[in-house]
């Protein structure tokens, strides 16, 4: 299945700059079967572990965000940029390889004790992921993992981030 789902991911050269390979995950979403089985595959792991939440980031990961909290019974939570959420929000600034941003999340999105799972389509560097538990944890939520469809190993993000990680694919 693992070798399955990988087929399904395109590589695109030379985006979003020269020398970079980036791993499309629209064709995966795009082939029914293929999207069924990431869905599947992710959560899976999470039946039975009371995830009252889960925690989606912009863009790409409130697509699988959706599924899983669907197939689990959870709340979507949406983590944005800035001036995207309608009520009052809290923030966290990170770093970037080029600069920092800015995400956003509901003030009253998560209560104390939440069992959260941060949920985003590939695993890269680890700071937006880094900074969206650091946004849970201050709702007084818990993270008990961070999923993502896809990891890119050989940029050691897995080792920024300050809980469990769980990927499906690993390049």
């Amino acid at each position: 299945m693992v070798q399955r789902l990988k087929n399904a991911i395109r590589d695109v050269p030379d985006f979003p700059k020269p020398g970079i390979v980036f791993k499309d995950i629209t064709t995966l979403l795009a082939d029914p079967a293929s999207f069924q089985r990431a869905i599947d595959a992710l959560a899976d792991r999470y039946v039975g572990q009371e995830i009252r939440r889960i925690v989606a980031v912009e863009a790409r990961g409130f697509i699988f965000g959706a599924a899983l909290a669907y197939k689990l019974g959870a709340g979507l939570i949406l983590v944005r940029k800035p001036g995207k959420l309608p009520a009052d929000t809290r923030s966290v600034s990170y770093d970037l390889e080029y600069g920092t941003d800015v995400l956003e999340i509901h003030a009253d999105a998560l209560e104390p004790g939440d069992r959260v799972l941060v949920v985003d389509d590939v695993l890269a560097t680890g700071g937006t992921v880094g900074a969206v538990c650091r946004l849970v944890n201050e709702l007084g939520a818990e993270v008990v993992e961070a999923a993502f469809m896809a990891e890119l190993t050989f940029l050691e993000g897995r080792g920024r981030v300050p809980v469990p990680v769980h990927s499906v694919l690993q390049f």
